[in-house]
C-alpha cells in the first residue's frame, strides 16, 4: 500500500522545504504548492489524503480555498490550517468550513506531526464507519467448514498477497462481496479504503461520472476510482457497466491513468480492482455487450464461487452464524433450530443461495415465538418463500380509491419483476420499458429501496 499523500500549501519556501523534509522522514509522500494557483493544479493532478494550508497567501487566501474545495457540507480530505497572524474569528470560520484543526506559527513540529497523524486516523475511521453503515448487513468473512469453503479461503488468502485484478463469478446470493472484503482485509492494501460500487444501481448516464469524477472550473469531484486510491475498488455486477464506462475503465487499466470528465491532465490509477458478476462474461463478449479487452484485463485471477447446494454441509454453521448475527445487530430474540429443522434445510435446494438462507433466518426470528424453530415452522417458511415469489395481484382490495389501488399494483408488479431480475436495476428498466432515471423516481415514490428490496 502507498504512503499517505500530504499537500503543503504555503508561500514561504523555507517552511515548505522544512515540512516536506520532516514529513518524508516520517514516511509520508509530500507535495508542495507556493500559492493558491499551484495548489489547485496539485489537487487536480492527485487527490491528497491531507492538506496543510496557510491562510495568508499572495493570490488567494486559505479560507477562500476552503470554500472552493468544499463538496456540499464536507471537504474531500482533512485540511489543517496554518497561520502566524490568525484570529479567533479566522479559526472559527475555518472550523465551520470543515477544517480539521488550526495551528499557529511558528510551528511546533511535534504538535504538527501529532495533528497530521490524528487527522489521517480520524479520516480513515470516518470512512470505515460510513462504509460500515452502508454495508451494515455484510459479512466480512466466509462462513463454513466444508472442504469447498476451506479451499476457497486458502485460495483467496494466497491471491490477497498479490496486487493483480480479480474477477469473482457466482450465482446471485453466493457471497461475492463477502469474498471481496475478505480478500481486501488480508491484502497489502488492508489499511487503505475498500470502496464498493454496485454497477447495476448507478444510473447509466451517471456511471462514468461516479467512477472517474469530474472537473468544472476550479471545482474537482473525485470519483470512486480516486476515492479508493491506495486500497481496493470493488465493482459488483460488472456486466451491467455501460459501453462508455467500459471503454474508459479499459483505457485506465491499459495506461495506468485516466481523465476526469472535463479534465485535461491524466490522473494516476493506484487501486486494486476486484469485480464480480453472475453472468457468463465470455458469452457477453461474444454477443458484443462487454468489451473483450476489459474482460481479459480484469480476468487475471478468476475466483468461482459455488452455489450453496454444492456445499450444503455448511447450512448448520450458516444458520447459527446468522441467528447470532441478527441477535447482535438487530436485537432480535434468540431462537434455536432443532436438529430436524436443520436437516430439512440441508435437503432444501436453496435457489437463492446464502442470501436466501440469511433472509429466512431473519424472518423466522422476527415472526416466531418459541425458542425452538421446528421442522414444521421451517416447512411453512420455505413454502411461503416459494409462493411469495409470485404475488397474487388479485388480492388487492377492490374498494380502494383508484390511485391507491394503482400504487399497490405498481409496487407488487415492480417487486415481482425486481426479484426476477435478481435485484438488478438495469435489467429491471429494460424489462419494464422505463428509462433508468424515471424508474428510480418511481421506486422512490412507491417506497422501494433497490438496495434492500430483495430482503423484503
Amino acid at each position: 500500500m502507498s504512503a499517505s499523500y500530504i499537500l503543503i500549501v504555503d508561500d514561504e519556501p523555507d517552511i515548505c522545504d522544512l515540512l516536506k523534509e520532516i514529513l518524508e522522514d516520517e514516511g509520508y509522500t509530500v507535495g508542495t504548492a507556493e500559492n493558491a494557483a499551484a495548489a489547485r493544479e496539485a489537487r487536480r493532478a492527485q487527490r491528497p489524503d491531507l492538506i496543510l494550508l496557510d491562510i495568508w497567501m499572495p493570490d488567494t487566501d486559505g479560507i477562500t480555498l476552503l470554500k472552493e474545495w468544499s463538496e456540499g457540507d464536507h471537504l474531500p480530505c482533512p485540511v489543517v490550517m496554518m497561520s502566524g497572524h490568525g484570529t479567533v474569528e479566522t479559526a472559527v470560520e475555518a472550523t465551520r468550513l470543515g477544517a480539521y484543526d488550526f495551528i499557529e506559527k511558528p510551528l511546533s513540529m511535534s504538535k504538527l506531526l501529532l495533528t497530521v497523524e490524528r487527522a489521517l486516523e480520524a479520516d480513515r475511521l470516518a470512512r470505515e464507519n460510513q462504509n460500515l453503515r452502508r454495508q451494515q448487513r455484510t459479512v466480512s468473512e466466509p462462513v463454513g467448514r466444508s472442504e469447498v469453503v476451506q479451499r476457497l479461503r486458502a485460495q483467496v488468502l494466497k491471491i490477497a498477497q498479490h496486487d493483480a485484478p480479480v474477477l469473482i463469478f457466482g450465482e446471485p446470493g453466493t457471497g461475492k462481496e463477502v469474498y471481496a472484503r475478505f480478500l481486501h482485509i488480508h491484502s497489502l492494501r488492508r489499511i487503505g479504503p475498500f470502496i464498493d460500487v454496485g454497477v447495476g444501481s448507478i444510473a447509466r448516464e451517471n456511471a462514468t461520472l461516479e467512477l472517474f469524477g469530474s472537473e468544472q472550473g476550479e471545482r474537482i469531484h473525485y470519483g470512486r476510482l480516486e476515492q479508493a486510491s491506495g486500497g481496493t475498488l470493488f465493482l459488483d455486477e460488472l456486466a451491467d457497466m455501460d459501453a462508455e464506462a467500459q471503454s474508459k475503465l479499459a483505457g485506465a487499466l491499459e495506461n495506468g491513468s485516466f481523465l476526469r470528465i472535463g479534465g485535461k491532465d491524466p490522473v494516476r490509477v493506484n487501486v486494486r480492482l476486484v469485480a464480480a458478476t453472475h453472468r457468463d462474461l465470455e458469452q457477453e463478449v461474444a454477443m458484443g455487450r462487454f468489451r473483450e479487452d476489459l474482460y481479459y484485463q480484469l480476468n487475471v485471477v478468476p475466483i468461482k464461487l459455488p452455489p450453496l447446494r454444492d456445499h450444503i454441509e455448511d447450512v448448520p454453521d450458516l444458520l447459527n452464524y446468522y441467528v447470532s448475527y441478527f441477535v447482535d445487530q438487530e436485537s432480535l430474540t434468540y431462537r434455536h433450530f432443532t436438529l430436524a429443522a436443520q436437516n430439512r434445510l440441508r435437503n432444501y435446494a436453496w435457489p437463492g443461495n446464502i442470501r436466501e438462507l440469511k433472509n429466512l433466518v431473519q424472518r423466522l426470528l422476527i415472526l416466531g415465538g418459541e425458542e425452538d424453530i421446528t421442522q414444521e415452522e421451517v416447512d411453512a417458511a420455505v413454502r411461503g418463500a416459494t409462493t411469495s415469489k409470485s404475488h397474487d395481484v388479485g388480492s388487492i382490495p377492490l374498494n380502494l380509491p383508484l390511485r391507491e389501488a394503482r400504487e399497490q399494483f405498481e409496487r407488487t408488479y415492480l417487486m415481482q419483476q425486481f426479484r426476477e431480475c435478481e435485484g438488478n436495476v438495469a435489467r429491471l428498466a429494460d424489462r419494464v420499458g422505463m428509462e433508468r432515471t424515471n424508474l428510480y423516481r418511481k421506486l422512490r415514490a412507491l417506497g422501494i429501496d433497490p438496495k434492500k428490496a430483495l430482503d423484503e
